[in-house]
């Protein structure tokens, strides 16, 4: 990867909807080079997916948590796949330590949290969880 392809990334980071033609006026390049390295970047998985990002309002409530799994090793890359059905877990890392990975979830009431602990727990794999509710944000850099 290079400058430009770099730049095309933090565009679609941006935008993903946003055209090519559109994407190359603001870099100043063709539009057929935009295409071509997007396409580049797909086949060489260095862009994976698209995702779609869904706004907030103010006056909708979300609960956060921090929910720490212990899993089997083995299972780790089967247990990451099935936390992707979740669209309440926004973010999961693999940490060291007493716990393998620390997840992210949120979800406009914490009843819907607690079921979503239970469930967590009852995949194949998961040994045990530790949960945290998040009570606030003191710096986030998001």
């Amino acid at each position: 990867m290079d400058q430009l392809d770099r730049r095309i990334i933090a565009a679609l980071q941006h935008n993903a909807r946003d055209s090519t033609t559109r994407i190359a006026a603001t870099l100043g390049v063709a539009r057929t080079t935009v295409h071509e390295r997007i396409n580049r970047m797909e086949e060489r998985g260095i862009i994976a997916g698209y995702s779609v990002v869904l706004r907030e309002t103010e006056d909708t409530p979300r609960v956060q948590v921090i929910v720490l799994l212990e899993v089997q090793q083995k299972e780790t890359t089967r247990i990451i796949k099935r936390l992707e059905a979740y669209p309440e877990v926004k973010l999961c890392l693999s940490i060291n330590g007493e716990f393998d990975l620390l997840l992210s979830a949120e979800a406009p009431r914490i009843e819907d949290l607690d079921v979503l602990v239970d469930e967590l727990a009852r995949i194949p794999g998961v040994s045990r969880t530790n949960t945290s509710v998040v009570f606030g944000r003191k710096i986030d850099r998001t």
